[in-house]
């Protein structure tokens, strides 16, 4: 993990996440790195095709978005869900209720290669 200028703890592009076998489908899955004192949250989602990496703030609070481990969708995997409020994302991050409606999750950028996730 190398230094970002907001923040120390997040890491760089090529970090391995994991294998995309690691992620349910549909699902989630957290990461938490730390370095110098400060930690980085992020998460990955899937459904289907479509993989998307998030910091792990809601942008209205700033908690993390999941109670438990790797839960961040809803029970249909429709929507991300922030268990703090109810609030609920599209899968493309943009806020879909109140009060998070209008705004949008902080991307993480993320790529697959070869059934392996990494940041990118």
């Amino acid at each position: 993990m190398a230094s970002s200028s907001d923040n120390p703890a997040r890491p760089e592009p090529g970090v391995r996440l994991c294998a995309l076998a690691e992620v349910a489908d549909p699902g989630g899955k957290g990461f938490r790195f730390r370095v110098e004192g400060r930690i980085f949250a992020g998460f990955v989602i899937r459904k289907g095709a479509q993989l998307a990496g998030y910091v792990d703030s809601c942008p209205h609070a700033g908690w993390p978005l999941a109670t438990f481990d790797d839960r961040y969708l809803t029970r249909d995997a429709g929507h991300i869900l922030c268990t703090g409020h109810g609030a609920l994302f599209t899968l493309d991050g943009e806020g879909a209720t109140h009060p998070c409606l209008g705004l949008r999750l902080t991307p993480w950028p993320i790529a697959e290669r070869d059934g392996e996730i990494f940041t990118a």
